[in-house]
């Protein structure tokens, strides 16, 4: 081995790196900028319950205040002249300070809120199912059906799956006819269409439980003989197979297109509508041409509890310090240093969740005065983030899972972000607007001719808009719209 390969081998060398690293406190005030006004709540009483250094700052009457109370009144002793016309008082005779006395000593009353959850989906289908008069198979075999059953009402495994898993693991034989059996049942429960193994028995279902017209049992034909077609809007075909008009065609699609193709989540909108409710995390209010900003946050005042202090100052000033002694010193030192730094933290996420949405409504200010959406500028993170001083990932978190009250309606923060594109007179303009005007374009074209992307792309054109074929597909499936040959009606 030469020495030149030698020194080749142990040649060091020196590299100069930048690398950011997040301390644990860091991270811990970037997850609670990303909390909610309720969940912030919680995590405020979470960090309570765990860090007895930390506690609640109340208000209480200063000592002069308290020497100043009648005694009697004070200590909530009624005077016999209160017992003797305490049953001939209403409410205004009853002076001020009894009202606010009886408003104080029960102020600090803990009453137990009852807590209701409620039904599932399968509580719900099996509550109707145990009505039913079966054996005891059948009423296992329907509970293991019903618990298969996903959130759009469907089955989606095969019989001969469950059967199997029937076998495995509960050691039943049970055929595959008797678990068709037992599934012809649970398609009978409510709401219509449920325990389906695909859309077209789904589709059926609903609609041979319906009052028998002529309408219907076409629709039904159709369902059956001719579903690929139906899906694929073939209506031409379907008219020349079964002899029927272009009127007759279009009260079969009516009819069709009346029914549900996720039976399952009807029940799942309607609870979520009873029980999910939006908290708005700000409020935005117009007076008199100005906007005024609010939070909406139930977070009490903190501070250190003042006896961890104190035991603080009596384990570092004594002159015995033993092992124990340096324990318990290092124990409360490290609780009061978390509670200061919760505190620190807690006031840092107000004031950056004030900033990015003061910023927000700067640049949307036309929106938030007018309600208008045609009113909302380009903006992206990183204008808020050069508007209110803070990097683009802080924009990002406070603009996640946060809402905003307006006069207008409640809307998400993300809401107000859309990337910016230039119209013939080299204006920008938020694309969010342009795809507005492309649903209205949509909204209003011919359906027994409906527009290709081409044709929407030539639309957009002669509003001034120069957008690319390829970006109207793109916005066209943002919007949920379907492609030309899927919106055509008859």
């Amino acid at each position: 081995m030469t020495d030149s390969f030698v020194d080749k081998m142990i040649k060091q060398q020196l590299t100069q790196k930048q690398q950011q690293k997040l301390s644990p406190l860091q991270i811990q005030q970037v997850k609670l900028l990303e909390l909610t006004g309720l969940e912030i709540e919680d995590r405020i009483n979470q960090e309570l319950e765990e860090n007895p250094a930390l506690e609640e700052a109340y208000d209480s009457p200063s000592d002069s205040e308290n020497e100043n109370l009648d005694p009697e009144l004070d200590s909530g002793i009624d005077t016999e002249e209160d017992i003797v016309l305490g049953d001939y008082r209403n409410e205004d005779d009853i002076p001020d300070y009894k009202l606010q006395q009886t408003y104080y000593s029960d102020k600090n009353a803990k009453e137990d809120i009852p807590y209701s959850e409620g039904e599932s989906f399968q509580e719900y289908l099996l509550d109707q199912f145990r009505l039913k008069n079966l054996s005891d198979e059948q009423m296992q075999i329907g509970e293991y059906l019903i618990g298969n059953i996903d959130e759009d009402g469907y089955i989606r495994r095969s019989l001969e799956a469950i059967s199997d898993d029937l076998a495995f693991q509960y050691s039943w034989e049970v055929s595959v006819t008797k678990i068709e059996k037992v599934l012809k049942i649970i398609q009978q429960l409510e709401p219509p269409g449920i325990g389906a193994t695909h859309l077209q028995d789904c589709l059926l279902i609903q609609m041979k439980r319906k009052e028998k017209t002529p309408v219907r049992k076409l629709a039904i034909r159709v369902l059956d003989d001719y579903f690929e077609a139906f899906s694929k809007k073939q209506y031409d075909k379907i008219e020349r197979a079964l002899n029927i008009s272009d009127s007759e065609m279009k009260d079969i699609v009516k009819e069709i297109t009346l029914l549900n193709p996720r039976p399952g989540n009807a029940w799942e909108s309607d609870m979520d509508s009873k029980m999910a409710h939006i908290t708005p995390d700000f409020y935005v209010e117009v007076v008199n041409g100005e906007l005024f900003l609010s939070m909406q946050e139930n977070v009490p005042e903190l501070k250190v509890n003042k006896e961890y202090n104190d035991m603080l100052n009596q384990y570092t000033k004594s002159k015995q310090q033993t092992q124990e002694r340096k324990d318990a010193a290092n124990f409360v030192k490290q609780k009061i240093e978390s509670a200061n730094w919760f505190i620190d933290a807690i006031k840092q996420r107000s004031l950056t969740l004030k900033k990015t949405m003061t910023a927000i409504i700067e640049i949307q200010r036309d929106f938030f005065l007018s309600g208008e959406e045609s009113k909302l500028k380009p903006m992206i993170l990183k204008d808020v983030a050069e508007l209110c001083g803070y990097d683009i990932s802080t924009v990002s978190r406070v603009s996640n899972s946060k809402y905003v009250q307006t006069y207008f309606g409640v809307f998400p923060l993300k809401y107000f972000f859309s990337e910016a594109m230039t119209n013939d007179e080299g204006e920008e303009v938020s694309t969010r607007e342009i795809k507005l005007i492309l649903k209205t374009c949509i909204d209003e074209e011919n359906k027994s001719e409906p527009l290709t992307d081409d044709a929407l792309m030539k639309e957009l054109k002669n509003k001034g808009y120069e957008v690319a074929r390829r970006t109207v597909a793109k916005y066209r499936e943002q919007l949920n719209i379907p492609i030309s040959r899927l919106r055509k009606e008859i």
